[in-house]
């Protein structure tokens, strides 16, 4: 099994892998290229963009800077909305739905690293899947941790970092977040 193969089924891999370093690299030329367009070059930016990702529906934009590890682990629905800032580490999957709004400085990992410090010398690091669902706002400055799952209609406030999966129509802050209420998204 290649770096890249485990790497891409969660398992531990070397991420200095020629394949992987090589998959890097052009992923930050696409976004570097994006991030340089000026205004006048927004259609030219969004298509850049949409290059970039393994899937992404209509009505995507994305506020420049943007950073992610190799973009083709990014799966995206229609009308999402990325805020100035955002990173997203897709060493695995990360599956965002529909009307989503990311605001500036959200950042969401799927890379983590072993708690045991032999292994973490080593350099292998892995990835768990990150998934967020539909209708779900994103505040400015949340970090989504590795292996979280976010219900429909959901809300993490500003700040918030999240490390435990949050239930459907929510909104969650703190870090650790926690649910602070419920929402009614059938009004």
């Amino acid at each position: 099994m290649t770096e890249k193969e485990k790497m891409l089924s969660g398992q531990l891999y070397l991420a200095s892998d020629k394949e992987i370093a090589k998959d890097r690299y052009n992923a930050r030329l696409i976004f570097q290229k994006a991030n340089r367009l000026g205004e006048e070059k927004a259609d030219e930016r969004i298509k850049l963009f949409y290059s970039l990702f393994g899937k992404a529906g209509k009505d995507l934009w994305i506020e420049p800077p943007f950073y992610c590890d190799y973009g083709y682990n990014i799966k995206m629905g229609d009308q999402v909305f990325m805020n100035f800032n955002c990173c997203i580490l897709d060493v695995v999957e990360v599956n965002i739905g529909n009307n989503v709004f990311l605001a500036p400085n959200v950042h969401i990992y799927t890379a983590t690293h072993p708690l045991d410090a032999k292994t973490r010398d080593s350099l292998l690091e892995y990835g768990k899947p990150v998934t967020i669902g539909n209708s779900v706002w994103i505040g400015g400055g949340a970090t989504i941790c590795p292996g979280v799952n976010i219900g429909d209609g959901s809300v993490i406030a500003a700040g918030a970092v999240v490390v435990k999966d949050v239930p459907p129509n929510v909104l969650v802050g703190g870090n650790p977040a926690k649910i602070i209420k419920t929402l009614d998204n059938n009004q």
